[in-house]
């Protein structure tokens, strides 16, 4: 793809963001008021499904605007039938809203800061988000969750990918929480440029555009493939790193 020139690129890379901004701080406002009248839990299905449906938006939007195309591979209704633990590599700050706009009925866990921001935590917490600060007491509430029939996306690197490597040691958390709720583990591979938003660098700092990024199914992790939460890790880990290393 050629280059954006510069005199559009930044303009419209940072009208994203700030319309981004804005619907983000617009549901939220929205969510406040509805966390605060009767029957908040009965409205977390509908506002994940808003999620979704805003983030599958903000695709269109990247796109539309020719800043960042997104390609989905192995993402059939089949592949994605059921509730499962999704675990994903994590090159640069967009991941998240790229692979909830595809995945069904699905939760995070995202950082105790995020929940608590009053520009982000009330529609995580009325869509039923859990927060990582919890220890154990999160592994189980996330498990029930997922007994109850939704899905979980979980980042095990815990950060952004690091410069000059591929992937990040994982975490073994998802393990324990798939193991416990009796759920499948799916592996996604996101391919993505290095100088996309990755840790480090801030989210106002434009980089070169447009971007082309490619989310893989790659499957599931075989049922008794693994023995324990080390073992599955350890194999998750293998074929995160056999799917980016093919590129």
């Amino acid at each position: 793809m050629n280059p954006l020139p510069r005199i559009y690129r930044v303009p419209a890379a940072l009208l994203s963001w700030l319309v981004f901004g804005l619907v983000s701080l617009a549901l939220n406002l929205g969510c406040v008021i509805l966390l605060v009248l009767p029957g908040a839990r009965r409205r977390g299905p509908a506002a994940r499904g808003a999620i979704r449906w805003l983030f599958s938006a903000w695709c269109s939007w990247l796109h539309a605007t020719r800043l960042i195309y997104v390609r989905w591979t192995g993402f059939t209704p089949e592949a994605l039938e059921g509730p499962a633990v999704y675990i994903a590599n994590h090159p640069g700050l967009l991941d998240a809203t790229f692979i909830l706009a595809r995945l069904p009925d699905t939760i995070c866990i995202f950082k105790p800061s995020v929940m608590h921001n009053p520009a982000l935590g009330p529609a995580a917490v009325l869509a039923g988000y859990a927060s990582g600060d919890a220890g154990i007491d999160v592994i189980r509430a996330v498990a029930d969750r997922l007994a109850a029939g939704r899905s979980l996306l979980i980042f095990p690197e815990g950060t952004r990918t690091y410069a000059g490597t591929q992937l990040n040691p994982l975490r073994p958390g998802f393990a324990l929480i798939a193991a416990r709720a009796r759920v499948p583990v799916r592996l996604l591979a996101v391919r993505a440029p290095r100088d996309l938003l990755p840790k480090g660098q801030p989210w106002w700092r434009v980089p070169p555009l447009p971007a082309s990024i490619e989310v893989e199914f790659l499957g599931e992790v075989e049922p008794g493939a693994a023995s324990n939460a080390r073992e599955l890790t350890a194999l998750a880990a293998q074929r995160l790193l056999a799917a980016l290393s093919a590129t």
